[in-house]
């Protein structure tokens, strides 16, 4: 990109009305946080973070959800501190059970059950509340001296030079780095005035979410049912109650949003079952669309996306925010190491070590939620029948299994520390 083409005084006034950073981070998600407490608290001798978000500091929006941390997530909070706060509220999630089966199926075969353990007493995944996250982790930002939070405000332009970057913020502010890295979800601004383009679709479905309370323990196991018109997945949260993660065809699913309460709820014991009991609502019910979308590139001149930004993956194994957290870790450490070594932390040799380490990781794990959604979301009877057979043959395969828990728990391939639980 070009340089500003300023007279010298212009732009000596410029520089000296410009805040510096070591790094600007443009959205303040759980990826935007993440990041900006891993290079600006965990890193040793931490950077300089600017960290601009739209929301204010005191905002607290209702959000219905609850994600799925894996154990290597687990092990990147640990080390940024703010898994203390949230251990009390996690449930770890002790099996999963998978079944494949007609809404009006009066029978829901169990086709492939197995315990959710990386170690004796070591769950590959945990349930945390939305809200519980994003209040630990913002209270861990505003607590750490190397991270400045911007808020509310967004960076609205940028211009990188041969040594650093400058961002323009809505406020009228002017931030410069040595790197800008954009959060800003998977409608992202940055990544469009950087001109990468992204390869994706939207879903002709809609994601409900919401919590419901039963009168039976559900002792740890997560559920995913795959119906015809997309997954209705059971995730198991403190206490009687579960988060309902549920995908439905869009014209299906908006009409259950706009239904009464007791309609809403019938719907949903229909899918839910009996097993747990009596069931009733506790929490908020929200929906939005589903999109697959990856960038075609991570990177730009001084320039990492990272999230949703980067990437978008159907719900239905719940890895969104895990494929995010890797994106913190993978960048982090790079970063770190490119720091320690006198490089510019900014420098294109250090942003395309982290796109080759991250975008095949990203893209293959978008391809394989989007593959398993249009496999089992449908009522295709001879195709259901294969992928029984499927889900069968995998029950009968113990190391199958585990090989799959790995995978899911982030402590397969090549792990950045923080996954591991490791300071840099």
């Amino acid at each position: 990109m070009k340089g500003f083409d300023f007279p010298p005084a212009d732009l000596l006034k410029l520089m000296a009305e410009t805040k510096s950073y070591d790094v600007i981070i443009a959205g303040g998600g759980f990826v935007g946080m993440s990041l900006a407490l891993a290079l600006g608290g965990a890193a040793p001798k931490g950077l300089r973070v600017a960290l601009v978000d739209a929301e204010p500091p005191e905002s607290t929006k209702p959000d219905a959800r609850a994600s799925s941390l894996s154990a290597a997530s687990k092990g990147l909070l640990s080390v940024l501190g703010v898994w203390p706060e949230l251990a009390q509220g996690a449930e770890a999630i002790a099996n999963i059970e998978i079944t494949d089966s007609s809404l009006d199926a009066r029978r829901r075969p169990h086709l492939l059950c197995f315990d959710d353990d990386l170690n004796p007493g070591e769950s590959g995944a945990y349930m945390i509340e939305n809200e519980d996250l994003i209040r630990a982790l913002k209270s861990a930002v505003l607590r750490e001296p190397a991270i400045e939070m911007l808020a509310p405000d967004s960076v609205t332009g940028f211009e990188a030079t041969p040594f650093s970057i400058q961002a323009e913020l809505a406020s009228g502010g002017r931030l410069g780095a040595k790197l800008l890295i954009a959060a800003d979800g998977k409608r992202s601004r940055l990544r469009e005035q950087a001109s990468i383009k992204c390869v994706g679709w939207s879903y002709p479905q809609l994601g409900i979410v919401t919590t419901v309370g039963h009168t039976k323990p559900h002792h740890g196991k997560a559920v995913q049912h795959f119906l015809p018109g997309g997954p209705f997945a059971m995730l198991p949260l403190k206490g009687n109650r579960t988060s309902i993660v549920w995908t439905e065809d869009k014209t299906t699913g908006e009409a259950i949003m706009t239904a009464g309460e007791a309609a809403f709820l019938a719907e949903l014991a229909k899918r839910f079952g009996t097993r747990l009991g009596d069931i009733t609502l506790a929490g908020p019910r929200q929906s939005f669309p589903l999109d697959f979308q990856v960038a075609r590139s991570f990177v730009g001149e001084r320039l990492a996306l990272v999230g949703d930004a980067a990437h978008a993956v159907h719900p239905l194994a719940g890895q969104g925010l895990n494929i995010g957290l890797r994106d913190v870790a993978a960048l982090t450490e790079i970063v770190v190491e490119g720091a320690r070594l006198g490089m510019d932390v900014g420098a294109s040799a250090l942003l395309q070590r982290y796109e080759r380490w991250r975008r095949f990781d990203s893209a293959f794990s978008a391809t394989v939620m989007d593959g398993l959604n249009s496999l089992f979301s449908n009522d295709n009877a001879p195709l259901r029948v294969l992928r029984d057979l499927g889900l069968g043959i995998v029950d009968n395969a113990p190391w199958l299994k585990r090989a799959l828990v790995r995978e899911a728990a982030g402590v397969s391939g090549t792990v950045p520390r923080l996954l591991k639980g490791q300071r840099l």
